[in-house]
């Protein structure tokens, strides 16, 4: 029995990459699993693969732009589940480019999924959390929020706000509420193919074959946040390949 087995989990930006990954290793570890993303069939795909595999998972679309979407997301666990114990906030864009691309609906649509898109999901859960007297959230965050490089400014922009939220929402929390965020460096996603900017993705590309670490390696950072006990909170923990600079 693990610290997760029986734990109502509602994760977002759960269709693919370290999203998917996380809810097959928490469905494995016994976690009851409220998916949400915006691409829907990959999600009842994934909802079936759990449940042949032995586990329990609902899904709705998610769309972490529209705060409604957010409680929606966090009714369906309430209401299936009687509950949420944790939210997993791992939506997120990365269409990387230099700022002299003035690529500036880009901008606009980072901010809204990898910030406001945070901010949705406390506003949904946190009322809850406070309610039931315990939760915890977990965000998926980058290293760029400790490293800025070329063509990264806004999206490493959007990952040092979602840090000093999750860090400002820890020091809110109080000793019922846990909060984890999880920065991981290069990992094996679609990350690269997002930049819509041709030098930049092939660059990505080719880093991402060269040192890239599997998207597991982040669900086993989140699994080992959830499974201590209670009082003991894992504020940050930073993931990234052993190349990585």
């Amino acid at each position: 029995m693990s610290g997760i087995d029986g734990k109502v989990v509602a994760i977002t930006g759960a269709s693919s990459g370290i999203g998917e990954e996380i809810a097959l290793l928490l469905a494995e570890r016994g976690a009851r699993l409220v998916l949400g993303a915006r691409r829907e069939d990959r999600l009842a795909d994934l909802v079936t693969r759990i449940g042949k595999a032995g586990g329990t998972a609902v899904h709705v679309r998610t769309d972490v732009t529209r705060a409604q979407d957010l409680r929606a997301l966090v009714a369906l666990a309430r209401d299936r589940f009687g509950g949420l114990d944790v939210l997993v906030g791992n939506a997120g864009l990365g269409m990387v480019s230099p700022l002299d691309d003035l690529r500036v609906d880009e901008w606009t649509a980072m901010v809204d999924v990898n910030v406001k898109g945070v901010l949705h999901g406390i506003a949904a859960a946190l009322p809850v959390f406070r309610e039931q007297r315990s939760g915890h959230f977990v965000t998926t965050a980058s290293t760029a929020a400790f490293t800025v490089v070329p063509a990264m400014a806004v999206y490493a922009g959007t990952k040092v706000a979602v840090r000093a939220i999750c860090e400002g929402l820890r020091q809110e929390a109080g000793p019922e509420v846990r909060v984890t965020t999880v920065f991981p460096g290069f990992v094996h996603t679609g990350f690269a193919a997002a930049s819509s900017n041709d030098e930049v993705r092939a660059r990505l590309t080719a880093m991402r074959d060269e040192i890239a670490i599997p998207p597991d390696a982040i669900a086993r950072a989140v699994a080992f946040a959830l499974e201590q006990p209670d009082g003991v909170d894992v504020n940050e923990i930073v993931v990234r390949p052993t190349a990585q600079s």
